[in-house]
């Protein structure tokens, strides 16, 4: 292709908005256009590496015999109610009415469509095991959408659902995915890549895994041990010791505490570490109207997904609770000792457990008690695990103080959903005796544009995107000086386009420009392989590469085709050599 006719200027300035590396490279680069928040055409560069990036999970899938279908992005409610979400799932979920007042969707996920979709198509026990996938746009409201293509309301998915009769015929086929999943991410030229234990979430099911991109520009805080091999999202990682604070037994003790009703004025004006202090931190459930109070240690944070599992909250029911005068609740004083708030919920997070000797509010303004002992204190108090873990924890499987605490992108998930959809939905099928059946479930995804802006955050730097050769828009860029000039440079420049399309894709900068902002364009555009065409080289019969981040070199021209094939084979050797 001819540069100056490519679709997508780039530009000089990187772009104010652009706070993640991303989104300022894939912007500046002309590869993206925002129509919305959250929403963004993708110009030609960009398309061009997705439909690489789609082609690449396609054949994983084909390897894998999942069959390939498409599903419709609209879904009618009546679709959404068989499995019940269509009233469980927060405002992410886009609902309509069509011209004929019928509630509709756009759909942010295709369970129910694609149990609907094989409804009758597998009623016999010889169809399975089965699994079909999908590469198809879908729809979610994002509250928050941010980074670019890291988080964004439309977007384009590679959604796989499995079906079988067996437990352990699941367990084959999730592991099946778990080590398609790892080629996938390796072929897009990934590296440091882990999969790692997750919470279910509205999707529901026994089980599930998240691979997560280790990086600065993760919002997912990710869990994982140097000394085994223990690896958790924060939203379900665990330990099963806190050491304690406090452990020495006294008496309790109220202490005048004025106007010290933050936790950094407590610890400043008694003069004790927050180890040694007790908080509670205090929401509303709007489904119910009840008040939750949670206690832990004050120098640990409160996990919300471990909170609304334990109390089967969805998303959206949970909230701070807005302090009211009638609530008989002493905010900036609550303690677990002598509370009498009304339609509460009391909670003890298992870090007080064994503490002899925390300090906790007194139910009273202006007042503390000292010396609370909740297994002592607070009559049948039971311990339940709704705390962050921290860095200084306990490994749950080796034991050891050896936990790291890292960011983390989320590039693909994978769930084992039992029967939750097809029960729902009434799909069956007959065993070898004849006896009706409900089939068991998994469900595996990854995002497309999220995959791209990853590659971007683990392998660009802030001037150049480095794609891999797996995935670059183009395989080669001629980058001639004085093409519009000279006659040798723009005859040679042509007769190589000419040659190496036949066999590559290739962009030819035909632009009248200098060669220093064809080069700063060219790093954004970041093919691989970069041949760069000059009248001083041309006397010596040469033409200057360069090799994806490799320093230049200079090749005779008539040996130009058979080093680039050369070249071209090896980066492929070495991406397929990198380990994660």
């Amino acid at each position: 292709m001819l540069q100056s006719k490519l679709i997508g200027e780039t530009k000089k300035e990187w772009p104010n908005e652009a706070t993640l590396k991303s989104h300022g490279l894939l912007l500046k680069g002309g590869y993206i256009k925002q129509m919305a928040s959250g929403i963004y055409t993708f110009l030609p560069l960009a398309r061009k590496v997705s439909l690489k990036v789609e082609n690449i999970i396609r054949e994983e899938m084909n390897a894998l015999g999942a069959q390939e279908i498409l599903m419709p992005l609209v879904a009618t409610k009546t679709l959404w109610d068989m499995s019940n979400r269509y009233n469980t799932v927060g405002s992410e979920l886009l609902r309509f009415k069509d011209r004929n007042g019928n509630d509709m969707v756009l759909s942010m996920t295709h369970e129910e469509a694609t149990v609907f979709s094989m409804l009758n198509e597998a009623s016999s026990y010889q169809k399975y095991p089965f699994s079909v996938f999908q590469i198809q746009t879908k729809f979610r409201d994002e509250a928050r959408s941010r980074g670019g293509l890291i988080r964004t309301r439309e977007f384009t998915m590679k959604d796989a659902y499995s079906f079988h009769t067996t437990l352990e015929s699941l367990d084959e086929e999730y592991d099946k995915f778990y080590m398609a999943y790892n080629k996938i991410f390796k072929r897009v030229g990934l590296k440091n890549v882990i999969a790692v234990k997750s919470d279910t979430g509205m999707m529901g099911g026994s089980m599930a895994h998240e691979y997560m991109l280790l990086c600065d520009a993760g919002e997912d805080k990710i869990v994982t041990c140097s000394n085994c091999n223990y690896s958790a999202n924060m939203e379900v990682a665990y330990t099963n010791k806190i050491d304690a604070a406090t452990i020495e037994k006294r008496d309790l003790e109220y202490v005048e505490t004025p106007d010290i009703n933050t936790i950094e004025k407590l610890s400043e004006f008694l003069n004790l570490d927050a180890s040694k202090l007790g908080k509670a931190v205090i929401y509303e459930r709007l489904d119910t109207k009840q008040t939750i109070i949670v206690f832990l240690r004050a120098d640990r944070e409160v996990n919300e997904t471990k909170l609304r599992n334990l109390l089967l909250i969805d998303d959206e029911d949970l909230v701070p609770k807005k302090p009211l005068d009638t609530d008989n609740i002493a905010y900036g004083y609550v303690g677990p000792v002598d509370l009498n708030a009304c339609n509460v919920t009391v909670l003890y997070d298992k870090s007080l457990e064994n503490e002899q000797a925390l300090v906790f509010g007194a139910n009273k303004k202006n007042y503390h008690l000292k010396n609370v002992n909740i297994k002592r204190d607070v009559k049948d108090a039971k311990f339940v695990d709704v705390s962050k873990v921290e860095k200084t924890d306990y490994c749950p499987i080796c034991g050891k103080k050896a936990l790291n605490i890292t960011n983390g992108i989320e590039v693909g998930n994978i769930f084992k959903l039992g029967d939750k959809y097809t029960k729902m939905m009434k799909m069956t099928y007959l065993d070898e005796t004849g006896k009706e059946k409900t089939p068991i479930m998994g469900c595996y995804g990854i995002g497309v544009g999220r995959l791209i802006a990853s590659v971007i955050e683990e392998r660009a730097t802030m001037d150049n995107i480095n794609w891999p050769v797996s995935i670059a828009p183009f395989d080669i860029h001629i980058l001639p000086l004085d093409y519009t000039k000279n006659d040798e440079v723009k005859n040679v420049s042509d007769k190589l386009y000419d040659m190496l399309s036949k066999k590559y894709e290739v962009l030819l900068d035909d632009r009248k420009k200098s060669l220093g902002v064809k080069l700063k364009d060219a790093d954004l555009i970041a093919s691989p392989i970069k041949i760069i065409i000059s009248p001083r080289n041309l006397k010596e019969n040469k033409l200057e590469l360069k090799i994806a981040l490799n320093e230049q070199e200079f090749i005779d021209i008539d040996d130009i085709e058979s080093y680039i094939s050369l070249k071209q084979k090896e980066l492929f050797e070495n991406l397929n050599k990198e380990e994660k």
